[in-house]
């Protein structure tokens, strides 16, 4: 089972980037030919250096004579926002929509581009099967009450809503167990009934 925690575990791998020295044709040729609306633009060192979109294209078109001498790195938004590769799913999200991006530039820790994760990327998770959800619930909550052999939960996932029953030893660690299995990709909904030790 393949666990879905990172950005780099949705991102596209194969990018399409241009240059500093790309010119305006040629990112309009790009971003038409390749169906996206916005492209990276990296340096000689491979590091992404801004992003050039549909719209800068469009607020740096003067004219014929003007756009055939303009270059990405005229026209880019720089400083590139983008996100490195290990962060999480949900740190993308709220990254994109902040800025009100569609697609995010992803890097290693050197800034060296090595995907692109868009919105769609971010949604899949939500389409991951109900058995791999579950499965990666019980394993995340068994190592989490690996300290607690009389804990015993049970896993039922239906249309990404997360069903939790059993027994725990402490009513401290119901909220544990909830948030843990809410961290789950593709987790919707987390609905929990525990039984607990009564208190004297």
């Amino acid at each position: 089972m393949k666990h879905l925690r990172a950005i780099e575990d949705v991102m596209t791998h194969a990018v399409i980037s241009v240059d500093r020295g790309t010119a305006f044709k040629d990112i309009v040729e790009a971003l038409r030919m390749w169906n996206v609306s916005a492209l990276p633009v990296l340096g000689q060192d491979g590091q992404v250096v801004g992003v050039v979109s549909e719209a800068d294209l469009l607020l740096g078109s003067q004219g014929p004579e003007e756009a055939h001498d303009t270059t990405a790195e005229q026209l880019m938004t720089r400083p590139a926002v983008t996100v490195m590769k290990d962060a999480t799913i949900p740190t993308a999200a709220r990254l994109m929509a902040r800025r009100h991006l569609k697609r995010l530039p992803v890097v290693d820790g050197d800034g060296h581009l090595v995907g692109v994760v868009s919105r769609g990327d971010l949604l899949k998770v939500f389409l991951r099967p109900d058995e791999d959800i579950g499965a990666e619930i019980r394993e995340l909550i068994m190592y989490q009450l690996v300290r607690h052999g009389s804990a015993e939960v049970h896993v039922h996932v239906a249309n990404g809503i997360a069903y939790l029953n059993g027994s725990l030893p402490d009513p401290a660690m119901e909220d544990i167990v909830v948030r843990a299995a809410g961290t789950v990709p593709g987790v919707v909904d987390v609905k929990a009934d525990f039984t607990t030790p009564v208190s004297a």
